[in-house]
């Protein structure tokens, strides 16, 4: 039986204004209805696969919970990385996770922010990968390229593995990312594939070649686990031993160096959406060329990507150009340059504001909020609270509240009054009264706060009882 690792690490900052920090491109809808993340765990819908094991973020933790929830796709662990450190450990925690009990599933490995159109292609070639990995090999899988590309590594195929691994490769060698005339030579010759960032192979086999190759990223990762702590339905790692480890691909550290490498070619419409153009190339697109997202309207463009976030965009004559509206941001950049939008999202980053991090609508465990008007010494949210949930129990030192529901119930604490409001109801909170809402409904229960005083920061907040153990 496969375990699915799925890697939820990474900001995402090429997509950017999409893409946020605190709400990454693997929580987003990018190339379906449903986000890139709950599409990767669907991927092994078919397969003779366990429950996943899923990696990832501490700050993202209940985004990735409640999206899997939804799907009913309930992962066995959820590891909380307290910060980055790069794939090799990353697999390495999810190793030992699955092999904590006495198990030793094959891992099937899988970033959790790429698109796949041919799902029963990329099945058969695990399928292939899987017969590999039960015969020792460490398996990456290889992306028959169809063009010559400057942005990704590649893996140059070797012989044929024979018997039960039929369908695998040795690989010859791993290639960094080559310049336009190169990846032309690499696509002619036919012996190169894009390497994909995907893996197959057994827990224990990793974890060996990890003791042999990179035995202090190994020594890390145990001590991290070892000390790590339950909440909820979260482990989360001794942060001070997860620090000490370093910050290691697991092509640089394992399968570069291990005699047991083997790649199984894929041809199944993988891209990494790596960037505004590859998610361009990734969807369908009109006769013009253009891909458009939301309340649009074009006229004389060609060949570009325009994304409607929350009103109507309208363009003439755009060609090859990338327009991304939010709420709080728009990016208007030609194609050919979008891969500056990391250094774009860097000095926003460098000069103080916000936009890098969070959206101006703000996702939480209990809910959702959106800052829809401010001032000097006023702020005006939209809450929206879901059935059965309930924010902490907290207090405020510098601004007073006031709330109004537009439709649902709410159960409001007031220091020791705990009474209902209705739609059309509200409520005022004082400066360091002790409040909190609840929805006990089974509807979302929206609701209007507008908030007054000298400071009003998301970190003047007491918190004194907290389900979601914040």
């Amino acid at each position: 039986m496969l375990t699915p690792v799925l890697l939820s690490g990474g900001a995402g900052t090429r997509l950017w204004p999409l893409s946020r920090e605190l709400y990454p491109k693997q929580l987003l809808p990018l190339v379906d209805n449903e986000t890139m993340l709950q599409v990767t765990a669907r991927r092994a819908d078919g397969l003779d696969a366990a429950p996943p094991l899923v990696v990832c973020n501490e700050e993202h933790r209940f985004l990735v919970a409640e999206q899997l929830r939804v799907i009913g796709h309930p992962p066995q662990r959820i590891l909380l990385e307290p910060v980055g450190r790069n794939t090799a450990p990353a697999i390495a925690l999810a190793a030992l996770a699955a092999t904590a009990e006495g198990g030793d599933p094959l891992l099937l490995v899988l970033p959790a922010d790429h698109a796949m159109r041919n799902v029963a292609a990329f099945q058969a070639a695990v399928n292939v990968a899987a017969r590999a990995a039960q015969d020792g090999a460490l398996v990456t899988f290889g992306v028959v390229p169809d063009k010559p590309e400057t942005g990704y590594g590649y893996i140059r195929r070797g012989e044929a593995l024979p018997g039960e691994s039929a369908g695998a490769h040795r690989i010859a060698a791993f290639v960094e990312k080559p310049d336009a005339a190169r990846a032309a030579q690499f696509v002619a010759s036919g012996e190169y594939l894009w390497n994909s960032g995907m893996f197959l192979f057994r827990a224990s086999r990793y974890l060996a070649e990890l003791q042999r190759h990179a035995p202090d990223i190994l020594d890390a990762c145990r001590n991290a686990l070892n000390g790590a702590k339950r909440d909820l339905d979260f482990t989360r790692l001794d942060e001070a031993a997860f620090r000490a480890c370093r910050s290691e691909s697991i092509d640089y550290a394992v399968m570069e160096k291990t005699d047991a490498a083997a790649v199984v070619p894929l041809d199944a419409g993988w891209s990494d959406v790596g960037s505004w153009a590859s998610l361009h190339a990734a969807l369908p697109a009109d006769a013009a060329g253009n891909v458009t997202r939301g309340d649009v309207v074009l006229e004389n463009c060609a060949n570009s990507y325009v994304y409607a976030g929350s009103r109507l965009v309208a363009a003439i004559g755009l060609k090859d150009h990338v327009v991304v509206e939010t709420k709080d941001a728009v990016l208007v950049a030609p194609r050919d340059q979008v891969q500056d939008v990391k250094t774009l999202v860097n000095r926003i980053r460098a000069s103080g504001r916000q936009e890098h991090l969070l959206h101006r609508e703000v996702h939480r465990p209990w809910g959702s909020y959106d800052s829809i008007d401010a001032g000097d010494r006023f702020q005006v949210k939209r809450l929206s609270v879901k059935p059965g949930a309930s924010m902490s129990l907290q207090l405020h030192h510098h601004r007073a509240e006031h709330w109004i529901v537009v439709s649902g119930t709410a159960r409001i604490t007031r220091n020791d009054e705990v009474f209902l409001l209705e739609e059309n109801q509200s409520t005022y909170i004082p400066i360091g009264a002790k409040h909190r809402i609840e929805n006990p409904g089974k509807i979302p229960l929206h609701m209007i706060e507008v908030q007054s005083g000298a400071y009003l920061g998301e970190d003047d907040i007491v918190r004194f009882e907290d389900v979601y153990g914040r």
